[in-house]
């Protein structure tokens, strides 16, 4: 019988199995931002271990509240800073050089076919977009993973996704992840992880996949991988040549991570994405899912245009094509937070950031603050915001909030029109 990608991944990194059902699988990447970091670092230093098992693999960030906004958040920011300096981490990524951790960490290289990636982040599947194993894990976990780089797994469990047909002129990923989500529900992939496979998904680009994957866990998947290819190649050829005769040879050495033809799956689910809308989500669930149309005409009080989902360079040109040369509503404000600094300064030079601001756009540095409610775009008690984040929970961008989920164009048709529209409608400027 022939291997899932996770089965694969799995053989390759086990380390031991203590009791019937529990696989150690030995940890390629650990990652660390400062929300749950903190309470580890700190629990270490109680037990008396302090310290990191690979300076070069243990990498660390604070992206959630960038610059702190209170002594709380500086106290957190101080906790990582001092860490990261007394254990010697080759990579931190502090206020001015950081970004969201899941466009950043892509962007830096950090990430390989066939590695094992653990955080303390439940959108983490982000990185399976380069078909690698990568889920999020609790403070325990990401604790004995600093200290000893390996963590603990049942066997993998796949259910295959096949996406088929084209995809309609202004659909986009952000789509097909929201679409397949109100399909399957917020528990139809529970303790699962879903590969992603099909021609829908072979057409994406690597910023795409990385929207697909990064969605996986509001399915209840544990993570979501697409298979790598010349893609996934032509992505890290920057950090890889070095490695490698040429991107065929890269190629080829990739391809030891792709499924078997006879991988057995629990369960093998198939979309046709041909008439596909642009979907948005609804009350306060990600399965909750509508069409633009059904939704069009929702008033809204706040957009947001960024994250580790919709906040890369790719969403930044989707959504400035449709804002060019038009005005946001005068009854909402309008948020960007490029993902990035290295998306900042692209879009600065490819002239988006004139686009926005143009338009009425408050263009903010990159952080994750506003997706969970914690700064820069947090909603009042009773307000609406058109988002291009991942969780739609009941107060996640505030308390007593609602929130939206949508594609990049999308929230740049509905920043204009000042309620939820299609961008479709939007007449196009020179």
């Amino acid at each position: 019988m022939g291997q899932t990608i996770a089965e694969k991944i799995f053989a390759r990194h086990f380390r031991d199995e203590p009791f019937p059902g529990v696989n150690i699988l030995n940890i390629d990447r650990v990652f660390c931002h400062e929300i749950l970091t903190p309470i580890a670092i700190n629990d270490l230093i109680q037990r008396g271990r302090d310290g990191v098992f690979d300076r070069e693999k243990v990498k660390a960030i604070i992206d959630h509240v960038t610059p702190s906004k209170d002594s709380k958040t500086a106290t957190q920011a101080k906790t990582m800073r001092d860490w990261a300096r007394r254990v010697g981490l080759k990579d931190f990524f502090d206020v001015g050089q950081n970004g969201v951790c899941h466009a950043l960490f892509p962007e830096k290289g950090f990430i390989r076919p066939g590695q094992t990636v653990i955080m303390g982040d439940s959108h983490t599947c982000t990185y399976g977009a380069f078909g690698s194993f990568a889920a999020g894990v609790g403070t325990t976990d990401l604790e004995v993973g600093i200290m000893k780089g390996i963590c603990s797994f049942r066997p993998p469990v796949t259910i295959r996704i096949n996406l088929t047909g084209e995809l309609r002129a202004g659909v986009y990923a952000k789509d097909v992840i929201l679409y397949i989500i109100g399909a399957i529900g917020v528990n139809g992939a529970t303790d699962r992880i879903i590969e992603f496979h099909g021609p829908v998904v072979n057409k994406m680009s690597m910023e795409a996949r990385m929207t697909l994957c990064n969605m996986a866990v509001e399915a209840g998947a544990t993570t979501g991988i697409c298979e790598p290819d010349a893609t996934t190649v032509d992505y890290l050829w920057p950090f890889i040549q070095a490695e490698y005769r040429d991107r065929n040879s890269a190629l080829d050495d990739f391809s030891q991570w792709r499924a078997d033809i006879d991988a057995d799956y629990s369960e093998t689910l198939n979309f046709d994405l041909s008439s596909l809308e642009p979907q948005v989500t609804y009350n306060y669930k990600p399965d909750c899912v509508k069409t633009v149309g059904e939704m069009a005409g929702t008033p809204i009080d706040q957009v947001y245009i960024g994250s580790c989902t919709n906040g890369r360079l790719e969403d930044l040109r989707i959504a400035a094509e449709v804002l060019k040369g038009h005005k946001i509503a005068d009854t909402i404000r309008a948020i960007l937070s490029p993902a990035t600094p290295a998306t900042f300064q692209a879009a600065i030079k490819d002239g988006l950031i004139d686009i926005f601001m143009e338009a009425g756009f408050c263009v903010t540095n990159p952080t994750c603050g506003a997706c969970l409610g914690l700064s820069n775009g947090v909603l009042a008690e009773g307000e609406v915001c058109a988002s291009t984040t991942n969780r739609n929970f009941n107060g996640r961008m505030g308390k007593g909030g609602m929130v939206h989920l949508m594609s990049p164009a999308t929230a740049a048709a509905t920043a204009l029109q000042g309620s939820i529209a299609d961008a479709r409608t939007i007449s196009a400027q020179p």
